[in-house]
C-alpha cells in the first residue's frame, strides 16, 4: 500500500512550496488508493506556535486536502523515537556524537574557505563511553567505503559512493537528541 506524508513545521504560515508538496503527496496517495499522513514537525520548540499549527491545518482544509492519519505531532512521539534510537545504538547502527556544534561549524567554515568539501571527521564514531551529562546528537554509522544503492521512485536508481558525501550538524541536543541522517540530501 502506498503511504505518503506531509510534515510541515509550524513556524509560520504554509508557503507555496509546502502547499505544492502537500498537493503532490495527497494526489499520489489518492491515485494509488493509499494513505495520506499529516505529521506536524513541532520539535523546534523555540519557533513552533499553536497559531502556525492552526494556520497550516486551515490552509490544508481550504485546499481540499484531507488526511487519513494524523495530525501526528513530533513533540508528542519522543518515547517512540527514543526507543528506536536506543535500538540503533545497541545494534551499532548509530552512535552518540559529543562534538561541540560551534567547533564543528568552525571546521566546516575553514574547509569551505580552503575550497574543500566539508567532512565530519568521525571524531565520535568509535567512542563507546556514555557521558550522561554532556549534550549529544545521534549519527547514523554509515559505511566508510563501498557503495549503497537505492531505488528512488522519483530519481530512479541512485548509487552512493562512500565516502563522497558527509553530514554536518549544528543542532544542540534537546530532550530527544537530533538524529542526523546520512542520506538527507536525497529527500
Amino acid at each position: 500500500m502506498v503511504r505518503t506524508r506531509f510534515a510541515p513545521s509550524p513556524t509560520g504560515h504554509l508557503h507555496i512550496g509546502s502547499a505544492r508538496t502537500a498537493l503532490f503527496n495527497w494526489l499520489f496517495a489518492r491515485h494509488h488508493g493509499g494513505v495520506f499522513v499529516l505529521r506536524i514537525e513541532d520539535t523546534d520548540q523555540a519557533r513552533s506556535t499553536e497559531e502556525s499549527t492552526q494556520a497550516i491545518l486551515e490552509s490544508m482544509k481550504w485546499m481540499g486536502l484531507d488526511w487519513d492519519e494524523g495530525p501526528y505531532f513530533q513533540s508528542r512521539r519522543t518515547a517512540i523515537y527514543r526507543e528506536h534510537v536506543e535500538l540503533l545504538l545497541r545494534e551499532g547502527k548509530a552512535y552518540r556524537c559529543y562534538c561541540d556544534p560551534e567547533q564543528l561549524e568552525e571546521q566546516r567554515n575553514q574547509a569551505l574557505a580552503r575550497g574543500d568539501k566539508p567532512k565530519y571527521p568521525g571524531t565520535c564514531r568509535e567512542v563507546t563511553d556514555v557521558y550522561p551529562d554532556r549534550p549529544f546528537a545521534i549519527r547514523f554509522k554509515a559505511p566508510r567505503e563501498g557503495k549503497t544503492e537505492v531505488n528512488d521512485l522519483i530519481k530512479g536508481h541512485v548509487v552512493l559512493i562512500m565516502p563522497s558525501w558527509t553530514i554536518w550538524s549544528s543542532a544542540a541536543a534537546t530532550a530527544l537528541p537530533p538524529i542526523i541522517s546520512w542520506w538527507w540530501w536525497m529527500t
